[in-house]
């Protein structure tokens, strides 16, 4: 196997052609004190060896790697990807180059992400966390030390101090099972993701605050915890519902995917969606509106979200450590579909929760 070429370097073309580097530096950047003669042999040899400039070394000597780093969970499903589209328009305009890290939900492996971004002396990092993170941030902290911006968005830590562009999912879990209950549902189950995630908590707290502002109790009995944000999990919850004595007749999931699940065992069990059991989740993932009946879904401003989370890092690189913006909170929009509607569509547009409700935390 034959070995790989090494890259030709600045110092290859000086070596070859008896000039300094500093003067080979300066003819492939045409500068003026450099003669027409030594550019044209410069720049003649450069071709033939097949030179790349190396644009990260040049910035790192002028003290700016003009690159951002991104850490997402996964990029699975819509919602990262999307948020990914705004992060790098916005990125490419400034005039910066995007490195992006997955950690597949884990924690270590979001703990070596910051490790390889802060040694390729990225100048800023935004932040999703992994759903293993939990309360161990000693990572950010090493990034904070380090003075590199951080922002964190989606799913972010409880943290003082920190920098977040976020939805509020409280206000669209509380708008979508308020849609269910004016629907007729009386008995509306819930699907919910991990709770020491913000978005999971905050969506959990939408569903029982919209049931209790409705005089409904939250049965403990209604509410399935998945163990993954995956299809199997949405199966398993929607089969352990309709075991119950009296099963649901609505359904909120805080997850798209898991959903799908739901409705492969409703269409297995010849339970019509809406008639028998009307659906509602979180996360406008295209193939919510090609599904059959097509999903009523929370939309959560993906791209939004990620050209937000760009211009705050960018204002923490130009005003410097002192500035500490607030977070940012993202509203909802709920998308009404086939698949909740056991009423005619209402003229009125959901109502949202009560004013000083659900503050985000």
């Amino acid at each position: 196997m034959a070995n790989p070429q090494k890259r030709v370097s600045i110092v290859d073309i000086a070596r070859q052609l008896g000039l300094s580097v500093s003067t080979v530096s300066r003819a492939l950047a045409g500068h003026k004190d450099i003669s027409e003669a030594t550019k044209v042999r410069v720049r003649q040899l450069a071709q033939e060896l097949n030179y790349l400039p190396n644009h990260m070394a040049a910035a790192l000597r002028k003290g700016h790697s003009k690159t951002l780093g991104v850490i997402v969970p996964h990029i699975k499903g819509y919602f990262f990807p999307a948020v990914m589209n705004g992060i790098e328009k916005v990125a490419s305009q400034a005039g910066f180059n995007v490195v992006l890290c997955q950690s597949n939900e884990d924690l270590q492996r979001e703990q070596r992400n910051i490790e390889t971004l802060l040694a390729a002396q990225v100048e800023g990092i935004l932040v999703s966390l992994s759903a293993t993170t939990e309360d161990q941030l000693q990572h950010f902290e090493q990034a904070r030390h380090s003075g590199t911006p951080l922002v964190f968005f989606d799913r972010v830590p409880d943290w003082p101090n920190s920098t977040a562009v976020i939805l509020d999912d409280f206000q669209g879990a509380y708008r979508a099972v308020t849609h269910l209950i004016e629907q007729g549902c009386t008995r509306i189950a819930h699907l919910a993701g991990p709770q020491h995630l913000n978005t999971s908590r905050n969506r959990y707290r939408g569903y029982a605050e919209a049931l209790q502002a409705h005089g409904m109790p939250v049965e403990e009995e209604l509410v399935y915890s998945l163990p993954a944000l995956n299809n199997e999990s949405g199966r398993a919850g929607m089969e352990q519902l309709l075991r119950l004595p009296t099963r649901p007749d609505g359904v909120f999931a805080a997850y798209a995917i898991p959903t799908i699940g739901a409705l492969e065992v409703l269409e297995e069990k010849s339970l019509r969606v809406p008639q028998d059991v009307a659906i509602a989740c979180f996360s406008n993932d295209p193939f919510t509106n090609m599904t059959r009946p097509r999903l009523t879904a929370v939309d959560q401003r993906a791209e939004q979200m990620g050209e937000t989370a760009v211009r705050l890092l960018l204002q923490l690189l130009k005003r410097g450590p002192e500035y500490t913006p607030p977070h940012i909170i993202l509203k909802p929009e709920l998308l009404i579909r086939e698949s909740s509607l056991h009423l005619p569509r209402q003229a009125q547009p959901v109502q949202p929760a009560p004013e000083g409700i659900g503050t985000i935390e």
